[in-house]
C-alpha cells in the first residue's frame, strides 16, 4: 500500500512512511487541541488541521525521521506515535479540564450550579465553566496556538524519536503528575470564588446566630448571586492571564514531568 501511495503521489516509499507516521502523531495531538479537537468542531474541519499541520511538521523532522530502521513493522512504528501524539494532546487538553473544573468548584461555591448549565461542552456543566472554557480556548487560538503546537510536536522528536518505545514508568509518573497538576491548577483558579464563599457563609451563619428570626437565606441568596457574577467579572481576566501562562509552559516542554 505504501509503495502504491508513493507512486501515485511522486515520492519515494521512505518518505511517504514519514510523513504518515508524522500525520499518525500529528492527528493524535489534533484530536486533542483546544480549538481544533473540539466535538463542536465538524470531522472535516478537524481532518484538515490535522492535514495542514503534518505538511508543516513533516519536513522539521525529516533528518532525524530518516534514521527510522525499516526492518520494523510499520503498523507498530503507527501504534507508536499514536500513543506519542496522545501524551502530547493529553498535556494540553488537561489544561483546558482544569479550566472547566476552575469554573464548577467557582458555581458549587458561590451557588451558580444551576443557572444555564450547557452549551459551550458536550458534557453539562455549569455557566461559569462554559464561560471560562470557551474564554480560554479562544484565548488560546488568538495567541498563536498553532504555531507554538508545531513548535511542540516538532520538538517531541527530540524526546520521542520516530520508533522509540514509551517507557511505561516514566509514563506512569507523568501521566499522574500531570493530573496532579491540572486539579492543582482548577483549585487555584477558583480560589477567589471558594474564599468568597467561605466568607459569606461565615457572616451568614454569624447573623442567623444574632437574629434566628430574620430569613437570613433569603437576603443571602441575591447578595452571593451578584457577588459571584461582580466577582467573575473582575476575576476572570487574571484568571485567564494565569492559564494561558500555563498553556505556553505546556506547550513549551509537554513531556516535561511538572513538579
Amino acid at each position: 500500500m505504501i509503495e502504491g501511495l508513493a507512486g501515485v503521489l511522486d515520492l519515494t516509499e521512505a518518505g511517504l512512511a514519514v510523513v504518515v507516521l508524522v500525520f499518525v502523531r500529528v492527528g493524535a495531538v489534533a484530536a486533542l487541541l483546544p480549538g481544533f479537537g473540539e466535538q463542536m468542531i465538524p470531522a472535516r474541519v478537524r481532518l484538515a488541521a490535522a492535514i495542514a499541520l503534518t505538511m508543516v511538521v513533516a519536513p522539521m523532522v525529516a533528518p532525524e525521521a530518516a534514521a527510522v530502521d525499516p526492518a520494523r513493522p510499520f503498523f507498530l512504528l503507527m501504534l507508536i506515535e499514536a500513543g506519542a501524539g496522545l501524551l502530547l494532546g493529553i498535556a494540553v487538553r488537561l489544561l483546558v479540564l482544569a479550566l472547566q473544573l476552575a469554573g464548577s468548584i467557582a458555581s458549587q461555591s458561590t451557588a451558580l450550579a444551576q443557572i444555564f448549565g450547557a452549551g459551550a461542552t458536550p458534557d453539562p456543566m455549569p455557566a461559569v465553566g462554559n464561560l471560562l472554557a470557551l474564554a480560554g480556548i479562544t484565548l488560546a487560538v488568538v495567541a498563536d496556538l498553532h504555531v507554538k503546537a508545531t513548535l511542540a510536536i516538532a520538538g517531541s522528536y527530540d524526546v520521542l524519536p520516530i520508533g522509540a518505545a514509551l517507557p511505561a514508568a516514566d509514563v506512569l509518573a507523568w501521566g499522574a503528575a500531570r493530573v496532579a497538576s491540572a486539579f492543582a491548577l482548577g483549585f487555584t483558579l477558583a480560589a477567589p470564588f471558594v474564599i468568597a464563599a467561605f466568607a459569606y457563609n461565615l457572616a451568614l451563619g454569624a447573623i442567623n446566630k444574632a437574629m434566628p428570626q430574620l430569613m437570613v437565606s433569603f437576603i443571602g441568596a441575591p447578595a452571593i448571586t451578584a457577588g459571584a457574577i461582580l466577582l467573575l467579572l473582575l476575576a476572570s481576566p487574571l484568571i485567564l492571564t494565569h492559564w494561558r501562562g500555563e498553556l505556553d509552559a505546556t506547550l513549551a516542554a509537554p513531556l516535561a514531568t511538572p513538579r
